[in-house]
């Protein structure tokens, strides 16, 4: 309250001395001199506070409405009443982005004010239509034109955004990196046994199955394990022929080597396995039936055989497969297929092991499309121990096509693509930035390889460009680009 009386106590004296002034000069009567101190200090008042403003620095730069109207000039005139406009220098124009100054220090200098004050050239438009105007003014919409300054259109390309803009919009720049560019490949596929691993149970002659031992689809079974006994009338003749040469040699009689060896080929042709052959030697007996076994460690996918059964030549009697190892057959689409080559590192997560996954490598990339879905596959070997993987297990892949040598990249947002062109925005710094169109290469992990346009010395607006391009001057810049093109 006590302020406030401050304040308005010389202006209450000030018209209280004016009134009487104007009393005392029509009554032609002296003034008293409680009047004539009054206005002694309003007057020293209002020169104390005049000389405690600081004095207009810095040339003219263009004159103003004497009655406060929107009205300005580049050089001096006067009001259609005949008043002269007042001139505004350098140092009473209104800069809203110039930094606060502290209150009890003098005005912080910048380094253009070091270098010489500048000369506004023209206004432009501040929602950057192609318009400008030598003195200030304002748009349709109130908005004040905003000044350029010398040297800040010498090049043509640049674009100038005030701080505060650029605060308020959140533009964010990321320097331009050179390393390896990492590029996952996503795709789904399917787990598939390993053909190389997959045998058959199948005799080589018309036989019968005298029994089969306890195994069962599904079963694990090891190599050499006993699976079923077999009769044939081939198999019997030819074990006996086998075992008349070894007794004919083991008392004594003119049996040849080659006799011997005939007798044992014809066994090994139908298919006896060593172990039977081993018996008969050790025995000398032809058994009534031949124990057969397991070609191989794995589990039996297909049990055909049954107790009594007749089997033909070449019928498939078991199916077993090693499932140690496994193949992921990955789908690519036609466009991805370029980007993979054998030996590149796959991790396999199958959609019903959640947190688990498998490494392999690719092994082939197969040499024909799938018309139909227009896709290619590759084939992946991986090691399944404990038999977690199954056939036909639906999983996802991600491919490592990334390359260990280092190239450019800035993040994918930076990236401006019009479809004919990509252009980035590079940030020369103190809100100025230039657009640069680039020639852009593999894409991975959110970033995208920058072959031609910048240099690690670049940095680039990954936010808010979209922003920046809206500004005044980004439309002449970008026209500029294709001021060398020729028009079709």
């Amino acid at each position: 309250m006590k302020r406030l009386f401050r304040m308005f106590l010389p202006l209450l004296a000030l018209g209280g001395a004016m009134a009487a002034g104007l009393i005392v000069g029509r009554s032609d009567l002296p003034l008293p001199s409680w009047l004539l101190g009054a206005m002694a200090s309003v007057t020293k008042a209002r020169s104390a506070g005049a000389a405690s403003e600081p004095a207009p620095a810095g040339p003219v730069i263009y004159y103003r409405d004497p009655d406060g109207l929107a009205a300005f000039s580049a050089v001096p005139a006067k009001t259609a009443s005949g008043k002269d406009y007042l001139p505004v220098r350098a140092s009473q124009d209104i800069q809203f982005d110039r930094p606060a100054q502290v209150a009890g220090q003098p005005p912080e200098t910048s380094k253009q004010a070091a270098a010489g004050p500048k000369r506004i050239k023209f206004y432009r438009n501040p929602m950057g239509l192609p318009d400008t105007s030598p003195t200030p003014k304002k748009d349709s919409m109130g908005m004040d034109y905003l000044p350029v300054f010398d040297g800040e259109e010498e090049d043509g390309n640049t674009v100038k955004v005030s701080a505060g803009k650029l605060q308020k919009a959140g533009v964010r720049s990321e320097p331009v990196v050179l390393a390896p560019l990492g590029m996952p490949l996503r795709a789904p596929g399917t787990i598939q046994l390993d053909e190389r691993r997959v045998s058959v149970v199948a005799l080589r002659f018309e036989g019968f199955v005298e029994a089969v031992e306890d195994v069962t689809t599904g079963g694990v079974v090891r190599k050499g394990q006993p699976l079923m006994k077999i009769y044939g009338p081939a198999l019997s003749s030819a074990a006996a022929e086998y075992l008349s040469v070894l007794n004919g040699r083991a008392s004594g009689g003119a049996i040849t080597t080659q006799a011997l060896t005939g007798a044992r080929r014809r066994l090994e042709n139908l298919a006896v396995p060593d172990s039977a052959m081993s018996a008969i030697e050790r025995t000398r007996e032809v058994p009534a039936a031949l124990t057969w076994p397991a070609p191989q460690d794995g589990v039996i996918l297909e049990r055909m055989a049954v107790n009594g059964m007749r089997a033909a030549p070449g019928e498939v009697l078991f199916r077993v497969a090693d499932i140690s190892s496994m193949w992921a057959l990955i789908d690519l689409a036609e466009r991805d297929l370029s980007m993979v080559a054998v030996g590149q590192k796959v991790t396999v997560s199958p959609r019903g092991m959640r947190g688990k996954s498998f490494s392999g490598k690719i092994t082939l990339v197969y040499p024909q499309i799938n018309k139909e879905t227009r896709t290619g596959r590759v084939r992946v070997e991986l090691a399944n121990p404990g038999g977690a993987l199954m056939p036909d297990m639906y999983v996802e892949a991600e491919i490592d096509t990334g390359s260990d040598k280092p190239v450019l990249s800035v993040a994918d947002s930076a990236v401006i693509d019009s479809g004919a062109r990509q252009i980035v925005l590079i940030d020369k710094g103190e809100g100025r930035f230039e657009p640069r169109e680039v020639k852009l290469g593999q894409r991975g992990a959110g970033r995208v390889e920058i072959m031609e346009g910048v240099t690690t010395d670049d940095s680039v607006v990954v936010s808010a460009n979209f922003l920046i391009d809206a500004e005044s001057n980004l439309k002449a810049a970008l026209q500029g680009l294709d001021s060398g093109e020729k028009q079709p």
